[in-house]
């Protein structure tokens, strides 16, 4: 099974910021890629930001310019950092994993989330 450490959520005044991270852990066979989704309440669960670990990334419009996604010289982790944050932000953030099974196919995993609260 995969487990997932994350950490970095809070509550922040509109403007600041925070950095979000992410290690995913046990049965896994070669992550390629790691990132980020959130869900609002209400709200379809969106992406924010993707890496892969031959350093391609992909954002979310709403985000570009603001966040940056970044990889660990660990192929398991992932970072987000997060400035100019709005209140439309707020929502719980989930770290997201595509794992390259042996036969060349592919499992998407996302973790429990974590909360990240922006105040006007």
């Amino acid at each position: 099974q995969v487990q997932f450490v994350e950490s970095g959520g809070g509550l922040v005044q509109s403007g600041g910021s925070l950095t979000l991270s992410c290690a995913a852990v046990g049965r896994v066979h070669n992550i390629d890629v790691m990132g980020w989704y959130r869900q609002a309440p209400g709200e379809q669960r969106e992406l924010v930001a993707v890496g892969s670990s031959s350093g391609r990334s992909n954002y979310a419009d709403f985000v570009k310019g603001r966040f940056t996604i970044s990889r660990g010289n660990a192929k398991n982790t992932v970072y987000l950092q997060m400035n100019s944050l709005k209140p439309e932000d707020t929502a719980v953030y989930y770290c997201y994993v595509d794992d390259e099974l042996a036969n060349a196919t592919r499992r998407q995993y996302w973790g429990q989330g974590t909360q990240v609260t922006v105040s006007s």
